[in-house]
């Protein structure tokens, strides 16, 4: 075995893997139910890193990984498309177009045959632009060459997923992992070119299961294992393409991957004794975490969930017996956005006025905040206050409908505090206004649009609240 000591470094801040007491909560859950946004950052149909989990898992237990192996790897599986959407901005700005439909259309090629590297392009640059637009999008990915354009879109998505894998608390072995997916066997890959057994044992299980996980979906399992095979010595580890012969004819488990209540068989894969809590110190680290993923989906919103989460937590000092559960409150606010992750670049940058299309996509990102929270036990009880956080007081808002009746004091809160971060900020649109202006905004909108107490309690204080309070949870730049 090549992958080192099974054994994970044992700090403050490092999750171990050993025996310890299991609680209700269970992290492995937290990150199933968390890995749907990632799908839907990258393109892919839910349940992706779930599918693609099982896929490897099985791969490993058929090379002979040991519990504590089989873990780690499985963690490393559910956050492998945690840095997927840092470069949603890189690929909007070298093809146009839906930054998803882009990404979920190169796995289905051999991207590094020159023939599938033009037909890809010539298919997916520039999609629904002008033929001018086109060809001068052509120019430019042809200067940069199929290496460079690929190193500027996986060295940003593989580090920062790596680095988010380390704010959570796991441990090198499972960051250096996620940084290294994408090497192939034959050193083709990226973003460094690493080959053969220099690529770890975990990083080769992923890049092989998330490739026939992707073909599994597009043609079933017979054109899964033949993509595997037809790409063993160059992109995937020979060794780990013979292993599925270990399970190619289990029907029952090729079957179970449709199953839509797949986390039942993924967390059956991390044994009572590795189970790590999920408690509060490990929730507040996936909830940063995870509100740096959705603001580095465009450079607009870098740093709005955090910031919301600020505002909110300020306003929810000032209300008195109107007051929420800070704590769970924070958290809300750090999650209140997931649902934009499925939102193309070329809407959430779009300079100009939005067409009816593209204001019908955004108006449903709520929706998808609520879909995936819900599937996480320890968000669950606020997935709703988090989702309504477009609603109006008057019922005009999105994307329910509903009235203040029906909204929560924390669907309040955070509907203030998301727009006024949203008016400060700099828009592609807008420059972002001053503290007088966005009070004068809410004054005039104070119920109508938003709670009144939580308006009034808008002092200069809170517009102008500075976040250094808040800097001790930011662990990546």
């Amino acid at each position: 075995m090549d992958q080192g000591s099974s054994h994970a470094m044992d700090s403050g801040h490092t999750i171990a893997f050993r025996p310890q007491p299991s609680s209700g909560l269970r992290l492995s859950g937290v990150l199933e139910g968390l890995s749907h946004a990632l799908d839907l950052t990258e393109g892919h149909p839910r349940g992706h890193a779930a599918r693609s989990s099982l896929i490897g898992l099985r791969i490993g237990r058929a090379l002979g990984l040991s519990p504590t192996e089989q873990t780690e790897l499985l963690y490393a599986l559910l956050l492998k498309d945690a840095g997927c959407s840092s470069n949603a901005p890189v690929v909007h700005d070298l093809f146009g177009g839906a930054d998803q439909e882009v990404k979920r259309a190169v796995w289905l090629r051999d991207w590094r045959r020159v023939p599938q590297q033009l037909s890809y392009a010539w298919e997916h640059i520039g999609k629904g632009s002008t033929f001018v637009a086109k060809l001068r999008l052509l120019g430019r990915l042809a200067m940069l060459g199929p290496r460079g354009s690929g190193e500027r879109i996986f060295t940003v998505r593989c580090e920062r997923g790596a680095e988010i894998a380390r704010m959570i608390g796991f441990s090198d072995r499972v960051s250096s992992a996620i940084r290294a997916m994408d090497e192939h066997w034959d050193g083709g890959g990226y973003p460094y070119g690493l080959e053969g057994h220099s690529v770890s044992l975990y990083a080769r299980i992923i890049g092989l299961a998330q490739v026939m996980e992707i073909f599994w979906d597009k043609v079933g399992t017979d054109g899964a294992l033949t993509v595997a095979r037809e790409r063993s010595g160059r992109w995937f580890d020979p060794d780990l393409v013979d292993a599925l012969d270990d399970f190619e004819g289990d029907t029952p488990f090729w079957g179970r991957l449709a199953d839509t209540k797949l986390k039942h068989d993924v967390l059956v894969h991390v044994p009572a004794d590795l189970e790590v809590p999920a408690d509060d110190t490990h929730l507040d680290r996936i909830a940063d975490a995870f509100a740096l993923i959705i603001d580095a989906k465009s450079p607009f919103t870098f740093d709005h969930s955090r910031r919301v989460a600020s505002y909110a937590v300020a306003i929810n000092e000032r209300l008195g017996d109107g007051a929420v559960d800070a704590v769970r409150l924070r958290r809300a606010a750090l999650l209140h956005d997931l649902g934009k992750l499925t939102v193309p670049n070329a809407i959430l940058d779009k300079p100009g006025t939005l067409d009816g299309d593209e204001w019908a996509i955004v108006k449903q990102h709520p929706a998808y905040t609520l879909s995936v929270l819900e599937r996480v036990p320890a968000f669950r009880e606020f997935a709703v206050d988090a989702a309504n956080h477009h609603e109006w007081i008057d019922g005009k808002g999105y994307c329910r409908g509903l009235t203040g009746d029906a909204l929560s004091a924390t669907a309040r809160i955070l509907a203030v505090a998301d727009v006024v971060d949203a008016l400060s900020a700099d828009r592609p649109y807008r420059a972002g206004m001053p503290p007088e202006r966005v009070r004068a905004i809410l004054d005039s909108e104070a119920g109508t649009h938003f709670d009144r107490a939580c308006v009034e309690v808008c002092d200069a204080d809170v517009l102008e609240r500075s976040h250094d309070d808040d800097r001790e949870h930011r662990h990546v730049a």
